[in-house]
């Protein structure tokens, strides 16, 4: 029988990174202080980068071994029809000790033609913040690409984009083909397609102390995947309620919820044909499902299988919950 799924996290250095998954969320990271830790990756099917299960019986399997035996019991039935043995959505928890690189990710058939991939759609989560912190996301006004490559190779690209100065709860919806960066002092969790693929045109004139050279930028690469339009609408804040799910994003790839607990809440998931994914932003909570329980603390994850009909969460917290619509 399958069980709420808990896996190892995946770490990544990363040169805007800092310690904040440690001392934020309890995470043992590698290395010492210097070391910069940009992303957890918390629930990952991308290759080469493929999670493990930590918990139960199943331990030491890993995300993609699970999904060759159960299929549809894991995922869902009409996800695993859509995805066969892919897991669709990447999960990460993100530490932005300085700014990222202005980027962006190509859509579904750009990024199948160049790079048989998945494209990038994702969506952002405020769990912490520095005062003054923002998000740059999408253009402020109609750009061509001739106007958008006079503001890049002048060092001024973002000048044409939206500024969002966040709040921790805020979240945010990127589609692929959106410019755009985290700003420094933030800390994101992150929902996106199952994609490792960024485009990446500007990165603040940084160089890299262990190479001391610039990143590689992806200048070409990025013309036929922006979307030049003007848009403003990126930015969803709901009021929770407790006890009962808030929808923050919905689009093809994955519906996200966001649920306070403050007692106890049944969830009824058999309507889904979906896996359902915890991710725990605050407090303690404890899982009951038909066969056993499962804590979920601030700064995990967890992987319910399409199989499990129903839990019952109890305490005080506060989750994301994602699933595929």
């Amino acid at each position: 029988m399958l069980y709420p799924l808990k896996f190892n996290p995946i770490y990544k250095e990363r040169i805007w990174g800092g310690r904040k998954i440690e001392t934020e969320f309890g995470k043992k990271l590698p290395g010492g202080e210097g070391d910069k830790i940009g992303e957890s990756w918390e629930l990952s099917g991308v290759e080469g980068d493929v999670s493990v299960v930590a918990n139960g019986q199943l331990r030491g399997n890993s995300l993609q071994e699970l999904i060759e035996i159960y299929m549809g019991d894991l995922v869902g039935e009409k996800v695993f029809e859509r995805y066969g043995e892919e897991f669709p959505l990447l999960i990460k928890l993100i530490d932005a000790d300085d700014n990222l690189s202005i980027q962006v990710h190509p859509d579904d058939a750009l990024a199948a033609e160049r790079h048989r991939s998945f494209g990038k759609t994702e969506m952002w989560y405020v769990v912490g913040h520095e005062p003054g912190a923002q998000l740059y996301l999408g253009f402020n006004q109609p750009v061509d690409r001739t106007k958008y490559l006079e503001y890049l190779e002048t060092g001024r690209l973002a000048e044409l984009l939206n500024a969002y100065r966040v709040e921790d709860g805020d979240s945010y919806f990127i589609p692929a083909g959106t410019i755009h960066a985290i700003g420094k002092g933030l800390l994101i969790a992150e929902i996106q397609q199952t994609s490792d693929i960024t485009y990446r045109v500007f990165d603040w004139n940084r160089v890299d102390p262990k190479t001391g050279k610039g990143r590689e930028l992806h200048t070409e690469l990025a013309l036929d995947a922006i979307e030049y339009k003007a848009k403003t609408d990126y930015k969803t804040v709901a009021a929770p309620k407790a006890n009962a799910p808030v929808t923050l994003e919905k689009c093809p790839y994955f519906q996200t919820n966001s649920l306070v607990v403050a007692g106890e809440a049944v969830r009824d998931y058999a309507p889904l044909d979906s896996f359902v994914i915890y991710i725990c932003l605050d407090g303690e909570l404890e899982m009951v499902y038909d066969g056993g329980t499962e804590t979920l603390k601030r700064g995990e994850t967890v992987l319910i299988p399409a199989e499990m009909n129903e839990i019952t969460l109890r305490g005080r917290g506060k989750v994301l919950e994602v699933y595929v619509p």
